[in-house]
């Protein structure tokens, strides 16, 4: 494959950035952990003051845990200060990361989607850090590096190199008002026909307002391959770089979509951003969003009485795990990159992990946290956080391939097609597939 120069980069990925938190689509599952790299090296000790600069995206809640966890941190590793820097929406990030590296000035370590790695590995700008998984320094053997998902690690893992740790991972869930549904004696839907009923059926006024079934996400152009993957079709062939959702299965995933909006049972976010705000209000009965954002539906709801369920199934079950990973850039001396694995290594401890997801609303990274009694016995007590923690079993991760990014932008230019200007979901379709195929063909 013949390598973007760093400028064609910049070039393509600068264009997506509106939809970057809900990056979704499937990646490729091969099952590579640290010990199969035949490179070892041992990571180099921390002597002398170092300061490690991470870049970020969190806000709010996800921000002030970030805050705390990095000031205990620094207290506890005398020779290592880790400088927070926060850089905005993921799409300022992905920006300034850009031009940080068009100027030799990248952070330590950063936030990053799996695909923005795949397009920093091809212009040599991150560190594999299998040598230092690897080396005397690596993970202790009671939170080994193979205790991490596999998922979570295949997402990290490009052929023989290791190009982050996981950190902020969460899975789409269906938040629901549970007293419109019981109201309406409503179970929250398992499937898709159940979900278009509920959506029927919650379309009312209800108190006074004028409350619209379902919603979806401004974004909804990042996650169309849950609902082709839910209708039974593949996404992409990662292996080929080929596009394979114009089938029978996209088109059914479109039309379902298309249906809801057209007859009004459904909405888009729209002049609202993001759905939790229209839901807390209680102007829709129920809406798709991240796992993540609990916390914040948490903070608006008041007195409303909701929760949220797995995502109902098509002709398949299948929920994208979302999210971003932390990558090392290597413009960062030997000192730095030690000081910031030891960092990265202790925002996924299993005790770490946990509090980050009870506070938050992401997932647990690592297999024994996820099943350590702390966590269980937390989302027991807590029902919105059972969602997102039973989707482990047919979860799947994004496409990482070159032009990832391009790609999906110009596919939710063709979707805002049907969704505001009334293009129908069959050319819809087959625009975005050709658009979708043009991209990733740019990037080879």
């Amino acid at each position: 494959m013949k390598k973007l120069s760093l400028l064609l980069f910049i070039m393509m990925v600068s264009v997506l950035i509106a939809a970057c938190s809900n990056s979704s689509n499937e990646s490729d599952t091969s099952n590579n952990s640290a010990t199969d790299t035949k490179e070892t090296a041992e990571t180099p000790e921390t002597t002398e003051p170092v300061e490690v600069e991470f870049w970020h995206a969190m806000s709010d809640t996800h921000e002030k845990w970030l805050e705390d966890a990095t000031a205990k941190f620094n207290e506890e590793h005398e020779n290592i200060t880790v400088k927070l820097v926060n850089q905005g929406s993921y799409g300022d990030l992905s920006q300034k990361l850009l031009a940080a590296a068009k100027a030799k000035t990248s952070p330590t370590i950063a936030q990053a989607y799996a695909e923005w790695m795949t397009d920093y590995d091809q212009n040599n700008l991150v560190v594999d850090l299998a040598p230092m998984i690897n080396g005397e320094n690596g993970f202790p053997a009671d939170q080994s590096y193979e205790d991490i998902s596999e998922v979570f690690r295949d997402d990290n893992t490009f052929g023989d190199k290791i190009l982050g740790l996981p950190f902020n991972k969460s899975s789409r869930v269906l938040f629901y008002n549970k007293t419109y549904f019981e109201d309406n004696g409503l179970t929250p839907p398992t499937t898709w026909d159940e979900l278009a009923t509920a959506a029927t059926t919650l379309t009312k006024e209800i108190d006074g307002k004028n409350v619209i079934g379902m919603g979806f996400e401004n974004g909804l152009g990042t996650e169309l391959s849950m609902w082709i993957e839910q209708a039974g079709g593949d996404f992409v062939d990662e292996k080929e770089g080929k596009v394979l959702f114009n089938s029978e299965a996209g088109l059914n995933a479109l039309t379902f979509i298309d249906t809801m909006l057209k007859d009004g049972t459904a909405r888009m976010a729209g002049e609202d951003g993001y759905m939790s705000g229209p839901f807390t209000r209680g102007d829709v009965g129920m809406y798709i969003g991240s796992s993540a954002g609990i916390a914040y539906v948490a903070k608006d709801a008041g007195d409303m009485q909701w929760s949220t369920t797995p995502l109902p199934k098509g002709v398949e079950q299948a929920a994208p795990f979302q999210g971003t990973n932390i990558t090392m850039f290597a413009n960062s001396t030997e000192a730095e990159q030690a000081g910031a694995f030891e960092y990265m290594k202790y925002l996924i401890t299993p005790e770490n992990t946990v509090d980050w997801a009870k506070t938050t609303g992401y997932l647990p990274v690592r297999e024994s946290a996820q099943q350590g009694a702390d966590w269980t016995s937390f989302i027991e007590e807590n029902e919105p956080f059972q969602a997102g923690n039973a989707q482990y079993a047919y979860g799947f991760i994004d496409v990482r391939l070159p032009g990832s990014f391009a790609m999906k932008n110009a596919m939710q230019v063709e979707l805002d097609k049907m969704l505001y200007e009334n293009a129908t979901p069959a050319d819809t379709l087959e625009a975005m597939s050709s658009k979708a195929q043009e991209a990733l063909d740019q990037a080879k």
